[in-house]
């Protein structure tokens, strides 16, 4: 497929089939991932791959009991607490692969004041979330489904003892990858809606 098919096409998969996705192909896409432009080419991103069936319950199984604790603070019945527990956990250990999607400060500037310090981190998340991007589109091209889930940001301390991430990764975002087992449509808003021109 060409570029905008790609782009027009891909979709937020979140059921797969039971087949693997080879080490190589997930190479690929990490290839692919690390091609985006990033806040003074520091290249921000740091990936940890996870296929082992047993590491993605553990990861599931902890993500899930905080995200209980969030639910049952936030005073949701315990009916609807489950319902949202188990849809994460079915997510998360029902793809083939995973993928944190981390941020490390190691190379980014650093500044005495709070405004810029702050400006930086942001500029190296959304260096990260474009590499992000890349990965979700090389998935569709290569006739993988991914789906992008923010959760580890409710739950980053959760994320990095589980899986025992190196001192300063900072986990963003996990994404689901594996071969479709659904077919989805999306809408967009028409342009004119979303745009300002002067």
């Amino acid at each position: 497929m060409d570029f905008f098919q790609v782009n027009r096409t891909r979709r937020s998969i979140r059921r797969y089939s039971a087949q693997p996705v080879s080490r190589t192909l997930l190479e690929q896409l990490l290839s692919e991932a690390i091609q985006a432009p990033s806040a003074h080419n520091r290249q921000p991103w740091r990936f940890a791959v996870i296929q082992d069936a047993e590491t993605k319950t553990r990861l599931a199984v902890a993500m899930g009991e905080q995200l209980r604790a969030d639910l049952a603070a936030d005073g949701l019945d315990a009916a609807a607490i489950e319902a949202d527990a188990a849809r994460s956990y079915a997510r998360v250990t029902g793809a083939p692969a995973v993928i944190i999607l981390c941020l490390s400060m190691a190379d980014m500037d650093r500044y005495a004041d709070e405004k810029r310090s702050h400006n930086e981190y942001l500029m190296a998340a959304q260096s990260v979330a474009m590499a992000g991007q890349n990965l979700l589109l090389a998935a569709a091209a290569y006739g993988l489904g991914a789906c992008w889930m923010c959760a580890p940001l409710f739950c980053p301390d959760v994320v990095c003892s589980t899986l025992e991430l190196p001192d300063g990764w900072q986990p963003q975002s996990l994404i689901t990858v594996g071969y479709p087992a659904e077919v989805k449509r999306k809408s967009r808003n028409p342009l004119e809606k979303n745009v300002l021109w002067r």
